[in-house]
């Protein structure tokens, strides 16, 4: 960090391809190789929840903020189905970002531990809104849709090789 900052400059995320067609998967690994001006050599496997879908998983550091660029340039294929983190880190909260074919882009501010947090704002809108579909909102709020929807996808990930990509930060 430089000087007094009180703020991170670098920090660190996840980048999971959860399915993904086969041909579409050399231009994932090209706009993300673009994003963090870094070689992204993604390790491929078959998707178990998914015939004829590939999946993979790459663990990146950046500057904070690189998680919403990340989002931002897949989310230019609706038929992905992924999933962006971005760490918490001095002064800055972490996000989670989550697409899925049908339901769209999904972002969420995280902890430390990775649960998603609503702030204070957010909660005192829905409950002015009135209580008749205040769980619905809280639901949207939370990324239930998103979470219920990936799932399945999550768990094709275990025991599967990850990439670690850095971009340099500053």
């Amino acid at each position: 960090m430089h000087g007094m900052n009180q703020f991170a400059e670098a920090t660190t995320g996840v980048v999971y391809i959860h399915s993904s067609p086969a041909a579409l998967c050399p231009h994932v690994e090209w706009a993300l190789s673009d994003a963090l001006d870094c070689r992204a050599n993604l390790k491929w496997s078959t998707q178990p929840a998914y015939d004829n879908q590939l999946r993979a998983t790459t663990n990146w550091v950046g500057p904070v903020g690189t998680g919403s660029r990340l989002a931002s340039v897949l989310r230019s294929w609706q038929m992905l189905r992924f999933e962006v983190t971005e760490d918490p880190s001095d002064g800055v909260d972490g996000e989670r970002f989550s697409h899925v074919p049908g339901l769209g882009l999904w972002h969420g501010t995280t902890s430390a531990n990775g649960d998603v947090t609503v702030g204070e704002q957010r909660l005192k809108s829905i409950l002015e809104r009135g209580a008749a579909n205040v769980a619905g909102e809280l639901e949207y709020a939370l990324g239930t849709a998103w979470d219920e929807a990936l799932e399945p996808f999550r768990l094709g990930g275990v025991g599967a090789e990850v990439t670690w990509l850095a971009r340099s930060a500053g």
